[in-house]
This record gives C-alpha cells, structure tokens and sequence, in this order.
C-alpha cells in the first residue's frame, strides 16, 4: 500500500487476529480505519459501496464473509446480520485471525445482544498523534515516566506550530493539506456529521440545533460543563435546546464516535477531601473544537485562554493513544477544594502518573509542579506507593527531569 503511515495501533491489530478469531476496529469516520484494516487483511467488503450488496449482506449474511482471511468487512453496521454470522462462522472455524470488522458507529446495544466475549477484541482508532503524524520528535517514550527511563530533548514545533497542528487535526487525509483547506474539510465533516451520520444511527436530531451544541461544546472543551450550561449556551434562533436534548445528542456524538469524555479519576484519599466525578468534554480531534469556534490559527495564537484549553485536548488526544499500548487508561483529578490535575494515567497493576498540560512559561510549570506534589502526598499511603511519576507536558522546546523528580516534557517529543 503506497504512503501508508505506519499507526500505533498496527501492534496490537497484529496482535489481536493472532489470539482473537474477529477484530473490531472502532473510531470516528476519516480516522483511517479502513486503511488500516485494509493493511492487515487479505481480502475485503465494503457494505456502502452498493444498495444491493447491503441487501444480500442483511438477508444472507455468510455470503459476504467468503474470501481469505483475514477477511475485511468494512461499515458492518450497516447490515446488523452481519454480527451474528461472524459470530457463528469464527466458532465454526476455530481459528484466530479470521476476520476485521469496521465502522464509524456503535450499533445499539440490541444488535450485539450475543457476546463476542472470547471471539472479539475490540479497538479504538483515533487521529493520528503527532508522533504518528511526524510533527513530534519522538524521542522521550511515554513509559519512562514508569520505568525511569532517559527524559531529554531539545527542538520540536513551537507555540505557532501548535495553534496549526490544533486547527489541522491529526485527520490522515489532512495531514499534508493547507489550514484554510483543512477548514472546509472539518467544516463539511461536522455538517455530514449532523445530517447524515447520526440520523443513520438511529438517532432523531435537529442539524441546527445539533451544530449549536456542537458550538457550545467547542467553548467547553477541557471544563466539566453540565448538561443544562451546554443546553443555555446553544441557543439558536426559534428557541433553545433543551437539557433533555442535550443528554440525547450528547450520545449519539459518543456513539459516532465524534465526543469523547475525559472520565474523573477516583483514588482513595488519606483526608476526607470530596472528589469531582463528573468528566470532562474532549473532541476525539481539537480540530473540531476549533471549528466549531471558527478558530484560526491567528486567533488561537491570539486568544491564550482558549489555545491553552485546546493544547490540553490536543495532548489528551496523544496521551489517550500512547497510554493504550501500554494498557493504560486516562482520567483527570478534581477534588472540592479546587485541586486539578489534568491526566492520570493508570495502568492495569495499579501504577500510575499524574500530569499537568500547560503552554509553558516558568511560573505556570512550578505552579503546576506544585499541584502535582499536593495531590501526591493526599493520596492514600497504598496509592502513594503506586505512584510512578509526576510530569508537565508543554508546548516548549526541551524535555528535562528536574532536582524534584519532576519531569518537563514538550508534547512534540512524545510518543509512546
């Protein structure tokens, strides 16, 4: 295959159809889920290339799983028949690797209603990383916060090149495009979005009011905002959207794949200190929040508040894709006494590390140091001794351990 970026996700496909009779390669539409899939298979179906393949493949499912293997059936959930009959066949081969299931929604619970447990393994595909994308460096792994590793680096985008890289997205087929071309693109991806994808998951939805939504999440990404302020920032002419709407559409953007939400972290704490448990909203992409904003990259680079809110997703995004090859999960911290911490990440043994994101600057690196040592020594003495590490990433140039432990790391020299 001519051009094809090598994803991090390569590892762990190759990995699955070697223990798992079927993979399920989930993610939003355009995050290259097809030509990944297409990479690891030897033969394939596209369910939307034809009406009259849809129809057989709904009313004879087993036919369109003839082929070699692993066989490919892309947009699966357009012809639901389609689970059971993998379902069935996996059983009746016996063996691993047999077939890649993909699409851009989460069918309704009704149609995997029979387990795949032990058949399946599913995956999530995001935008590209910078690491994958080829903005980043690539020279400190995320796992040296685990195991001690070497934390140094110097050069990588600078504060300007994020405010692009935010607005570009890290879309594959945007990957060498202009700003002003990955505008319409995203524009044009958030409106088929509303009219199209969802309606075709099933989901009733007004486009006018889903796109102001869409807008009021933009000016909420990286907060905790509830239902009800979403619901009163999307205001549109003819009446607002109401805050049972907003829970509605709010999923059918989770089921699309579009929205992703940060979830709280819930550790045990040595003092009674309440914790915050509600998430907080991220864009699978920070693209989206920017168009959503009609942002520039000029007037990211102008407005510091909102860049610094969406360097945060933008880093979020990373850390969610580079802590996956590693099992781990990300969370945010938030306790009632106004202590933030913007990603923990945990691994399945319980270790974890905290992180703050900040655009830089040495007044906001030590004031997010010092959060990151109160939340240390609050929590349990249990959690205490699964603490890895303590880290800041920055929009900056240089990666660097300090005297505290404290490790500095520009997100442009991330990978994982």
């Amino acid at each position: 295959m001519v051009d094809y970026r090598t994803r991090i996700i390569d590892a762990a496909v190759e990995r699955a159809l070697h223990t798992f009779g079927a993979v399920i390669l989930e993610g939003a539409r355009a995050v290259g889920k097809t030509t990944t899939a297409l990479r690891h298979s030897a033969s394939s179906v596209r369910l939307d290339s034809s009406p009259d393949l849809l129809e057989l493949a709904e009313a004879a499912p087993e036919t369109v799983l003839r082929g070699d293997t692993p066989r490919l059936i892309d947009e699966w959930q357009l012809a639901p028949a389609v689970w059971n009959a993998v379902r069935h066949a996996v059983d009746a081969r016996g063996r691993s690797g047999q077939f890649i299931l993909t699409g851009s929604q989460t069918p309704a619970d009704d149609v995997t209603r029979h387990s795949g447990a032990g058949r399946f393994r599913r995956l999530r595909l995001r935008p590209m990383t910078l690491s994958e994308s080829g903005e980043s460096l690539a020279c400190v792994a995320l796992g040296s916060l685990f195991d001690d590793g070497e934390i140094s680096g110097i050069g990588g985008p600078s504060v300007d090149d994020y405010a692009q890289l935010i607005v570009r997205g890290g879309w594959p087929a945007l990957v060498e495009q202009t700003e002003r071309s990955a505008t319409e693109y995203l524009d044009a991806y958030l409106d088929d979005i509303t009219r199209v994808d969802i309606p075709l998951s099933g989901e009733g939805v007004d486009p006018l009011r889903m796109r102001a939504l869409l807008r009021a999440i933009a000016r909420n990404v990286a907060t905790e905002a509830p239902a009800a302020r979403l619901a009163a920032e999307a205001e549109i002419d003819g009446g607002s959207v109401s805050a049972q709407s907003v829970r509605k559409y709010l999923d059918a953007l989770d089921r699309v794949g579009v929205l992703e939400e940060l979830p709280a972290w819930r550790p045990h704490l040595r003092s009674a200190v309440r914790l915050r448990v509600r998430p907080t909203w991220h864009f699978v992409d920070p693209s989206l929040a920017a168009v959503g904003l009609d942002a520039s990259a000029t007037t990211l680079l102008d407005d510091p508040r909102t860049l610094g809110f969406l360097f945060e997703s933008l880093a979020i995004r990373d850390l969610r894709v580079y802590a996956e090859t590693m099992g781990g999960t990300v969370g945010r911290y938030r306790d009632e006494r106004g202590l933030e911490v913007d990603a923990i990440i945990e691994l399945p043994n319980g270790r974890w590390a905290a992180i703050e994101i900040k655009l830089g600057g040495d007044t906001a690196i030590e004031r997010a140091a010092t959060n990151l040592q109160r939340l240390a020594s609050q929590v349990s003495v249990e959690r205490a001794k699964r603490l890895a590490g303590l880290a800041v990433i920055t929009a900056g140039t240089t990666s660097l351990r300090r005297r505290d432990g404290v490790a500095v790391i520009a997100l442009g020299h991330l990978t994982a």
